[in-house]
């Protein structure tokens, strides 16, 4: 099954005719720290990544966002760039996944039981009731 799904899905990076547009017309560019590999055409008019993983937009890193969207015209690998000290590390979305944010009170949050922050329930002997 993997040489079929590599093939005929495009969910998992390629299909056979991304993989021959490649072959025939595209340059490789770069690769970044998650494995994707950037690609443009010879003439410069055209420009995709082939994703490692999933085909999901939010896993290009923001200096490759920005080459791949012609907001700039020297891609990453070309340029020396130092992140400054307060930069983070780039982030895919984790919607969906285990490891994505849920707030404190959330039903998601492994512990269920403890109430949302600020929250106390209303009570008739309570003073505001009066």
């Amino acid at each position: 099954m993997g040489l079929f799904s590599d093939l005929f899905t495009w969910w998992h990076g390629d299909t056979l005719g991304t993989r021959l547009y490649t072959w025939r017309k595209g340059e490789r560019v770069g690769e970044d720290g998650l494995g994707n590999v950037y690609y443009r055409e010879r003439n410069g008019t055209r420009r995709w990544v082939i994703y490692k993983d999933l085909s999901e937009a939010s896993q290009i890193p923001p200096g490759w966002n920005a080459w791949i969207h012609f907001i700039t015209d020297e891609p990453p690998s070309e340029e020396d760039y130092k992140p400054r000290p307060w930069e983070e590390a780039h982030r895919p979305n984790l919607t969906g996944t285990y490891e994505a944010y849920r707030p404190p009170g959330s039903v998601s949050r492994p512990q269920v039981n403890e109430p949302p922050l600020g929250y106390e329930p209303w009570s008739p002997e309570s003073p505001q009731a009066k």
